[in-house]
């Protein structure tokens, strides 16, 4: 049974870090693309960042760009996502997810975590 458990959520303030991670178990985890997603109170779920089986090729929403960085310890089966410059509107409920996806940025990963909160105050 594949499992992803998210942490490292939190609550900060404005322009302050938080890295959040997720374990993974259940499978190889080195052989799946792995991504983040986010889900803000009212709205749909979007993509934030997503990186390949090896770490080799990362994406990014724009919104994330230059703040937050992906990576993977594939040894350790975890995923990272580094948040640098938070801002109130990155407040939602953040999702890590993992498969074998041709489009790292659309919701087509197998299979899900249960999300970590992030809650931005200004």
């Amino acid at each position: 049974q594949v499992q992803l458990v998210e942490s490292g959520g939190g609550l900060v303030q404005t322009g302050d870090s938080l890295r959040l991670s997720c374990a993974a178990s259940g499978r190889t985890f080195s052989s799946y693309a792995m991504g983040w997603f986010r889900q803000a109170p009212g709205k749909g779920r979007e993509f934030v960042a997503a990186i390949s089986w090896n770490g080799g090729r990362t994406y990014y929403a724009d919104s994330v760009k230059g703040r937050f960085t992906i990576s993977r310890d594939n040894a350790k089966n975890t995923l990272y996502l580094q948040m640098n410059g938070l801002k109130p509107e990155d407040t939602a409920l953040y999702y890590c997810a993992s498969g074998p996806v041709s489009d790292y940025t659309r919701d087509q990963y197998d299979y899900w975590g249960q999300g970590t909160q992030v809650t931005v105050s200004s």
